[in-house]
């Protein structure tokens, strides 16, 4: 599947970041951190991909590298931001900004070396950190970890002086001993970046973590188990579909109890679509099943937010990363947050 050239809409006036990159739905292009202030949400991209080659997964590596343009630019469909399920014109409720691509080190080109991946996890930081200094919520797109995770729970964990929270939708754990890539124990990559922010940051802790989605036969059991253990509210897509996924949003408050932030992930294999080719597992989670539980994470509170592993080419997934936030937004103004 080939993503089509994409088109500007025939109406509409919004603000470019390059020639065919619109700013998130149409929202203001901010460039100089200092002008962050006043915003309640703070869209930030990265174009960091796992990989030296041409190809991932099958795929042209340049077309995973775009997911946030062409988030961007089928967010421009939605620009007038009412959504109507709630009657909510959300951009007269809170100021959504764009905050554009975390300057990835050029160094990346010549090789992925864990030096390399630091400094490119550290150009997220940088934005991450001026959004939340700001006082505003960071919103991350992007595809591989660490700079669309580790990145954004890292400087959350850091500035926090309680427990920070973890509402995490994912179809792997992501808590390997080690990173697979590079072997480096500094390296909070695809296979272990969720283990490496309980290992660094004491004021994480598995109690508060709330675990959604998992299935599948590639774990290692003991590295479950012992998650299990120190308290992680898991809930497998079996269980989900047991209780509903009303019963998993009732218990969303484990992330809240006793915590002082939450920072919520999505990887977006969770969806199971065909989409993902060779990275799809089945029993994936709705589209319903994840508004729904975007909108009730939403409710509860947030204070970041960050997506990866979203399928390339696929236009009705980068809409519905717009639906996704737009939806945890609606939450949380309904709430009063």
């Amino acid at each position: 599947m080939l993503y089509p050239e994409w088109q500007a809409p025939s109406s509409g006036d919004f603000p470019m970041i390059t020639s065919d990159t619109p700013t998130f739905m149409g929202q203001p292009y901010i460039t100089d951190a200092k002008k962050l202030k006043g915003a309640d949400a703070v869209i930030i991209g990265s174009t960091y991909m796992a990989t030296e080659s041409d190809m991932y997964y099958g795929i042209p590596t340049d077309d995973w590298r775009s997911v946030a343009k062409r988030v961007r630019q089928q967010s421009v469909r939605y620009s007038s931001g009412y959504v109507q399920e709630f009657d909510l014109e959300i951009f007269k409720r809170l100021k959504l900004v764009d905050f554009g691509d975390a300057e990835l080190p050029s160094e990346l080109r010549h090789g992925l070396t864990p030096d390399n991946i630091l400094n490119a996890q550290r150009a997220v930081e940088l934005k991450v950190n001026q959004a939340l200094d700001a006082g505003a919520i960071p919103i991350v797109l992007g595809n591989n970890s660490p700079c669309s995770s580790y990145a954004i729970a890292k400087p959350i964990a850091e500035r926090t002086k309680g427990n920070v929270g973890v509402v995490s939708i994912d179809t792997h754990w992501d808590i390997g001993k080690i990173d697979r890539l590079t072997g480096d124990p500094r390296i909070a990559g695809a296979s272990n970046w969720k283990a490496k922010m309980y290992e660094v940051h004491r004021n994480m802790l598995q109690k508060n973590l709330v675990e959604i989605g998992e299935r599948g036969m590639l774990e290692d059991k003991d590295r479950v188990r012992d998650f299990l253990k120190k308290g992680t509210h898991w809930y497998p897509m079996w269980k989900l579909r047991e209780i509903g996924i009303e019963g998993v949003c009732r218990d969303l408050h484990y992330a809240h109890d006793g915590a002082e932030a939450v920072y919520v992930h999505y990887d977006m294999d969770v969806l199971g679509s065909e989409a993902l080719g060779i990275l799809a597992d089945p029993i994936g989670m709705t589209d319903y099943e994840i508004l729904k539980l975007s909108f009730e994470v939403g409710r509860n509170g947030f204070n970041g937010l960050s997506f990866i592993c979203i399928p390339p080419n696929s236009i009705a997934t980068y809409r519905f990363i717009v639906y996704i936030i737009m939806y945890m937004l609606a939450g949380k103004v309904v709430a009063g947050k």
